[in-house]
């Protein structure tokens, strides 16, 4: 069992340093756990930790998944297998660039409670899913023969509140649940976080990317081992920024400092993996600001297992501390280019909504989450019931992006992401010029979520839109469809598309099942799937320029299926299978 005396880890009585590497599963597929973990292991670390997503354990209420790449016990199993401790961060608020920072939408719909407080409807919902998932880990602890050393209560909340009673509720409540094993709260190495996030009884640790010296400073006189529970080797990147990366140099300089330190800590990413189809979250600062598909993070380990400089750096220098050799490597992942794929099918979006969505009619718009809807597009249409003059159209809440059409035709969009100027800044961010309509006009409204904030004041991040304004008058009397993009598999091909948004449809032979990445330069916006599975997001702003496609989702022998659905425009039907993946 893992204990504290003093500055030090007991392990069964043994001093113990836990040098971690954060992976998390959902975002890595399984049939490539067992190799990353095994990579995590010959750099010279211990222990794996994962955060566990909420979200999609329990994408509608009371309904539950921890099948496929949500299998967090055989991921835990893998690990001890192959001898890895492991740190299991159940939230039920995980941050990590993550839709909504892991919290399921449905939390957001009509009743909605207030979050990450001692609100009773959202304790009574949190209640509920750490019931169904904590028993599945209570056999994996290490006080049962597992591999589970420790759990954390919460995430940052320093960060976020101050509300000791919920901590105390979370910390009780995971004890109820016949977890024994070492708890521990994490947040940023000031006052403030530490006066908010810390709890009696539980083990307070730390979070920061360097001066592992100044950071420490902040436990005081504290005698507890010295953790930072996340070190952070790199960055994420948002849409139309650039690239992060952290040169090898900087990342061992850090890491041997904590090594000085005699600390132990878990390294932010280790592996960062992907943000498959629409679960990249959102900062909101200054403006709102989405993640990229790609969770490469500048990690050791970069986003499709392939070993980088900085990975190299640190086996070296993580088995040289301790006097040891290093073990052999694990293969490289391999990568290949299956050339230029033809898209030539077509079919419109509106052509296909009832094919793809569901109808829902309403006197005011409502946000997704009040239709029960996580993920997504979502199209409002009303008629107007007689002639209008020109005016100022405003889409209330929104957040995101959005595209206006007049009797079908596109008459402009509104992005809510772009950087604006100071001058810009005065001007409503959610309004177009509406040009003067006849009766009967057909007035359609596209809204595509772009990922719901997962850090600070703005969690309560609702998508879609609450009210359509023409001057000072709502409009009202809406058709809306919620489109999920869940499933494709409805969609007819046989009239070519027109207009945008359209899919667009093509296939292609793979001989191997090695790694490859979709390079989409003649495309503007959108989401890519294949053989059904959605790898993410595009976007030609950047900087991520191409999506990884996992090989093991290819099939061989037979033909592969790719769809792209483009929101925007596209200049030509075409893309790249390419054995090179630009980040940008």
């Amino acid at each position: 069992m893992l204990t504290c005396k003093g500055r030090d880890f007991l392990l069964n009585g043994e001093t113990f340093h836990i040098y971690a590497g954060a992976m998390h599963y959902f975002r890595i597929l399984p049939q490539y756990w067992e190799d990353r973990l095994l990579k995590l292991k010959a750099a010279g670390f211990n222990t794996v930790e994962t955060y566990v997503c909420w979200n999609l354990h329990e994408p509608v209420k009371g309904r539950f998944d921890f099948s496929g790449r949500l299998d967090l016990v055989r991921f835990l199993e893998t690990a001890r297998k192959l001898g890895l401790y492991a740190i299991v961060r159940p939230g039920p608020y995980i941050c990590a660039e993550w839709d909504c920072g892991g919290l399921p939408a449905w939390l957001l719909g009509e009743g909605a409670p207030r979050l990450r407080c001692s609100d009773p409807v959202y304790l009574a919902h949190l209640g509920d899913y750490f019931r169904e998932l904590l028993p599945r880990l209570a056999p994996l602890q290490e006080t049962r023969g597992g591999n589970i050393l420790a759990m954390q209560v919460e995430n940052e909340y320093g960060s976020f509140g101050n509300d000791k009673a919920y901590l105390r509720f979370l910390r009780d409540l995971i004890r109820s649940q016949d977890i024994d094993v070492l708890l521990f709260t994490a947040d940023g190495p000031c006052r403030d976080m530490l006066s908010g996030g810390r709890l009696e009884g539980v083990l307070p640790t730390l979070n920061f990317g360097s001066d592992p010296k100044g950071a420490f400073r902040a436990l005081g006189e504290l005698e507890v081992p010295r953790m930072c529970t996340e070190f952070w080797c790199g960055w994420f990147d948002h849409w139309g920024e650039k690239h992060h990366t952290r040169d090898t140099e900087s990342l061992t300089r850090e890491v041997r400092a904590l090594l000085e330190e005699d600390a132990s800590f878990s390294l932010y990413m280790f592996h960062g993996g992907t943000n498959f189809g629409f679960t990249a979250g959102a900062n909101q600062v200054n403006r709102y600001a989405p993640t990229v598909t790609s969770y490469d993070y500048c990690a050791p380990l970069n986003e499709y297992g392939d070993y980088t400089p900085r990975y190299y750096a640190l086996r070296e220098l993580m088995w040289a501390y301790r006097g040891l050799t290093p073990p052999p490597l694990p293969p490289r992942p391999r990568c290949q280019s299956l050339g230029e794929v033809p898209l030539e099918e077509t079919a419109g979006l509106f052509e296909n909504l009832e094919a793809l969505g569901t109808v829902h009619h309403s006197p005011m718009p409502g946000t997704m989450e009040s239709y029960g809807q996580s993920f997504g597009l979502i199209y409002y249409e009303t008629v107007l019931p007689g002639p209008y003059d020109r005016g100022w159209l405003t889409l209330e809440n929104l957040g995101d992006l959005a595209w206006v059409y007049v009797d079908g035709k596109l008459l402009g969009s509104l992005d809510v992401t772009a950087p604006r100027s100071k001058l810009e800044q005065l001007k409503p961010k959610n309004r177009l010029l509406l040009p003067e309509c006849p009766a009967g006009t057909r007035l359609g409204i596209l809204v595509e979520a772009m990922g719901r904030v997962n850090y600070g004041p703005h969690l309560a991040d609702r998508k879609g839109l609450t009210g359509v304004r023409l001057g000072n008058q709502y409009l009202m009397g809406f058709t809306v469809t919620t489109l999920p993009l869940e499933e494709l598999s409805g969609l007819d091909f046989t009239a070519p598309a027109e207009r945008y948004p359209k899919f667009f449809r093509g296939y292609f032979r793979a001989e191997r099942q090695d790694e490859c990445f979709v390079s989409l330069e003649h495309f503007t916006k959108g989401m890519v799937w294949v053989n059904g599975f959605c790898l993410g997001r595009f976007w030609s702003k950047g900087p991520q320029k191409t999506l990884y496609l996992p090989g093991t989702l290819l099939d061989l022998g037979k033909m592969n299926e790719i769809t792209v659905l483009e929101l925007v425009h596209s200049n030509k039907a075409t893309l790249r299978l390419v054995d090179t993946h630009d980040l940008g």
